[in-house]
């Protein structure tokens, strides 16, 4: 029999105190008032005094409301019926269909065991030439994009799950503007890809509580279809946007903040996100990529720093493209050395002589005479950003590989490009 509570000590922001007796950490809770009623979750336990972070917000709710508890965490409907299907952060219908009640699993819970864990390697291809061929994204890997508000990163992020070569595709949306949702589900339904997404999207006008739900609903159904043999690729979106929920709760349960008002343990609560990126023997694995934006352009910001410890390297979206001196990753070279035998070395001579090309415009800022070498570098320059560095681009590898050289036959004699003799003599276009 359940029992009631119908005193409640403290409302401040959206928590709720009350005294209770044999209740458990993460357990559920429904609040019930004249208002209606909502879940909440318990997330401290002070002897007999329990904080509840209501899921509806605690606009309405009162001191004589009464509150009852389930006895269990968290839990959400797994099965093939998620596929297509649109969900709130705290996992209701947001498509207008029937709510799934069946095969309850529950959300959160312990990363995997590395002891069973793989190691990642293997490419997944996303058909967008600056990921795959400069910096190859590789199955089972944890990958932020780093940028600042204002730039594409929702465009970078559509195009690589329509694109990139994935059984599941899983994207969890956080503070987003309504217009950003629409955009995400109108990509994904006009690209052909919903068949094979489940969205799980907390808009910036619903509770902020249900934000920190967010990932946790998104990584837990991942995992499962992992578990059953699926290649799964988990988008997020926007982990700054979570960290502030994060922060805003924390301030409200007057814990001590950190850093820039951050809670102390910030670190922890993005690695126990990012760190449910895995390879099973079986052959499912979990690959997570998150836009982390950063106020100001500043790196060394709270959630930027922190996710920069927990991940395998960083996309650095910076003027509208990746770009490719601020972005690492550091898994890519447990594949790039089996795809082709040209791959690393148009790898590592473009960027050169992109990087060449840069001093070369700062040079001619500065008024310097530009020589026939320096005109041929800003010639290389503004061709490889054209044909390349767009990630409007939809170029498989190799194709993306050869047009790779292209530019450089276009531009330079082989012998000016810093590649090996050998690999020249067998992929240098042909002059007709």
């Amino acid at each position: 029999m359940r029992k009631y509570y119908s005193k409640i000590d403290n409302i401040a922001g959206n928590v709720a105190t009350l005294k209770a007796d044999n209740v458990g950490y993460e357990e559920l809770a429904v609040v019930e008032g004249s208002w209606g009623k909502s879940l909440a979750q318990v997330i401290r336990i002070s002897g007999d005094e329990v904080a509840l972070q209501i899921f509806a917000g605690t606009r309405g709710v009162s001191t004589g409301d009464k509150v009852s508890f389930l006895g269990s965490s968290m839990r959400f409907s797994f099965s093939e019926d998620l596929f297509g299907r649109v969900f709130s952060g705290g996992g209701e219908p947001r498509d207008a269909r029937s709510e799934l009640t069946d095969n309850l699993i529950e959300v959160g819970g312990p990363s995997v065991n590395p002891a069973i864990r793989l190691m990642p390697h293997r490419m997944i291809p996303t058909n967008i030439p600056m990921i795959d061929v400069f910096n190859t994204l590789v199955e089972g890997q944890k990958l932020p994009i780093f940028s600042i508000p204002g730039e594409p990163y929702n465009e970078l992020l559509s195009r690589i799950a329509l694109q990139a070569e994935a059984d599941v595709i899983v994207f969890g949306g956080m503070g987003l503007k309504y217009d950003e949702y629409l955009y995400f589900r109108r990509q994904l339904e006009e690209g052909g890809a919903m068949s094979r997404t489940i969205m799980f999207i907390h808009t910036a006008a619903d509770p902020v509580v249900e934000c920190l739900q967010t990932p946790d609903i998104a990584l837990t159904v991942a995992e499962q279809f992992a578990v059953q043999g699926k290649r799964v690729l988990v988008l997020l979106t926007d982990m700054t946007n979570f960290s502030n929920a994060l922060k805003e709760i924390s301030i409200t349960m007057e814990q001590i903040p950190s850093n820039r008002g951050y809670p102390g343990d910030l670190y922890s609560q993005l690695a126990s996100r990012y760190e449910k990126a895995v390879v099973f023997e079986e052959g499912g694995s979990v690959t997570l990529m998150a836009v982390t934006t950063m106020p100001g352009d500043d790196v060394t910001h709270p959630v930027p720093d922190n996710t920069g410890y927990i991940t395998e390297g960083q996309f650095y979206l910076k003027n509208g493209v990746i770009d490719p001196f601020g972005s690492l990753s550091r898994l890519k070279q447990q594949v790039n050395a089996k795809t082709r035998d040209d791959h690393r070395a148009i790898m590592d001579g473009c960027i050169q002589l992109y990087s060449k090309c840069r001093e070369t415009r700062e040079k001619r800022a500065m008024g310097f005479e530009m020589s026939d070498w320096d005109n041929k570098l800003l010639a290389y320059g503004e061709s490889f950003e054209e044909e390349i560095m767009d990630f409007s681009a939809n170029v498989s590898l190799y194709d993306a590989l050869e047009k790779c050289w292209v530019i450089l036959a276009k531009h330079f004699e082989p012998r000016e490009t810093g590649i090996r003799s050998s690999l020249c003599d067998q992929f240098w276009p042909k002059k007709d």
